[in-house]
């Protein structure tokens, strides 16, 4: 589904990606761990045309989609969760699933997606009048998911969604992920809480300092004995 090859990122003089290159597979759950400066918000930003790349190629469903503007990523079926979780504060929690639609031109198609938002999120569609500002970090995080699913996207990428949450709302998010998953969405997931992301994920790469330095099943990363050591405070 979506294939990057030799991707190199730089920010004037500092390479923040030194050629990488990966794949996620079709109904998978691909995750990207490292610690902070790694390249993984970069790589995120670079494929769904936030930032350009300086060398090598994205592909997706086979089309090369190297440094074509964001929007017209979104309409050919990307679509990114931010870290910071990047919501209008001052549109109501409807208003700001219903911006996420604007690819959607069937009403009753917005409406479905709506009403599926809303059975996943049932918080959601409680606080749908209020303003996205006022809702809690969790409920943010929520609101911005959701968002992501208002489009008729088939991958997902999601920038840090645990961050800065209790951890019984981590483990909703992340229950929430997995369902979506199974509802037939892929997903491709940059998290800081590395063992959580390896328990959901299918498939793991570790990036440091701009470089891919291990990958495998998720299963088989969790259990690497470095891995542990570095990411996991064994």
């Amino acid at each position: 589904m979506l294939e990057v090859k030799n991707l190199i990122v730089s920010y004037g003089a500092i390479k923040a990606l030194k050629g990488i290159s990966f794949t996620v597979k079709p109904g998978t759950i691909v995750t990207l761990i490292g610690a902070n400066g790694a390249g993984k918000t970069t790589t995120l930003r670079t494929i769904s045309g936030l930032i350009k790349a300086q060398e090598g190629h994205i592909y997706f469903m086979g089309d090369e989609i190297t440094n074509i503007p964001a929007h017209k990523i979104v309409q050919m079926g990307i679509t990114h969760v931010p870290e910071g979780r990047r919501i209008f504060p001052d549109l109501t929690v409807r208003e700001n699933l219903e911006l996420g639609a604007w690819t959607l031109r069937d009403p009753k198609l917005k409406k479905e997606k709506l009403e599926q938002v809303f059975e996943l999120f049932p918080r959601l569609k409680e606080r749908q009048k209020q303003m996205g500002g006022t809702l809690s970090g969790g409920e943010q995080q929520m609101l911005a998911v959701g968002r992501a699913l208002m489009t008729e996207s088939q991958l997902i990428l999601l920038d840090e969604p645990s961050m800065g949450l209790a951890p019984m709302l981590v483990e909703e998010i992340f229950k929430v992920l997995k369902q979506i998953n199974e509802e037939g969405k892929t997903i491709l997931l940059v998290e800081q809480n590395a063992e959580m992301a390896l328990q959901l994920a299918d498939y793991a790469y570790v990036l440091e300092v701009g470089e891919i330095t291990m990958e495998g099943p998720a299963k088989e990363i969790l259990e690497n004995p470095k891995v542990k050591e570095a990411y996991l405070g064994a």
